[in-house]
């Protein structure tokens, strides 16, 4: 496994256009065509992955089914915090039904029986400057999914994350940006949306 670091920066609409066009200047280029990425996140009954990560509990996990576009070949990835570090298993799941996903049962040796709690869909563009990876988050939406009537939410806001290793300075990254980073789990986010 190789740990990395991921730092985020809450932004509005404005503030990621300036951003990315500052950086374009700057010599970011892009590294893969945008697409639409969806997920869907399992959590136990009383939503213990969530609390864990709002109360940043070491070790945690958050376990999410992912696929891209219109293509519904689904990977399922455990996004891992634990004390030395991030990272980040995948594992193929194949083709699967959407319309029975919400019907879905995983089991876990940490958690027991997790289900189906939130799908997230949005846009993503990415980026390479200075060799480390820069994505943008457009166009969030959340789908409750442990519900009988189908709950939506868009959020207003967007994320621009760096990813890197575990070996890159942090005083490297504050360098190509200064504004503030923030704690931006679209999970998390999306949880709270339908909680208030």
């Amino acid at each position: 496994m190789s740990y990395r670091k991921e730092k985020k920066f809450r932004l509005t609409r404005s503030e990621s256009k300036l951003l990315k066009f500052s950086l374009l200047e700057q010599g970011m280029k892009i590294l893969y065509p945008k697409r639409n990425i969806k997920s869907c996140y399992f959590d136990t009954k009383n939503l213990l992955m969530f609390y864990q990560s709002e109360d940043g509990i070491l070790p945690r996990k958050k376990i999410r089914y992912r696929w891209y576009d219109s293509n519904l070949i689904i990977n399922k990835e455990l996004k891992i915090s634990s004390i030395e570090g991030r990272y980040k298993e995948t594992f193929f799941v194949g083709p699967i039904n959407l319309s029975k996903l919400s019907q879905t049962k995983l089991f876990d040796h940490d958690y027991g029986f997790i289900y189906p709690s939130l799908k997230i869909n949005y846009f993503r563009e990415y980026y390479t400057f200075k060799k480390l990876r820069f994505t943008f988050d457009t166009n969030i939406e959340y789908e409750k999914l442990d519900s009988n009537i189908m709950q939506k939410s868009i959020d207003n806001d967007c994320v621009m994350e760096i990813k890197a290793t575990n070996n890159i300075n942090d005083d490297l990254l504050d360098a190509i940006i200064c504004n503030q980073t923030e704690r931006f789990s679209k999970y998390c986010r999306g949880i709270k949306s339908f909680m208030y």
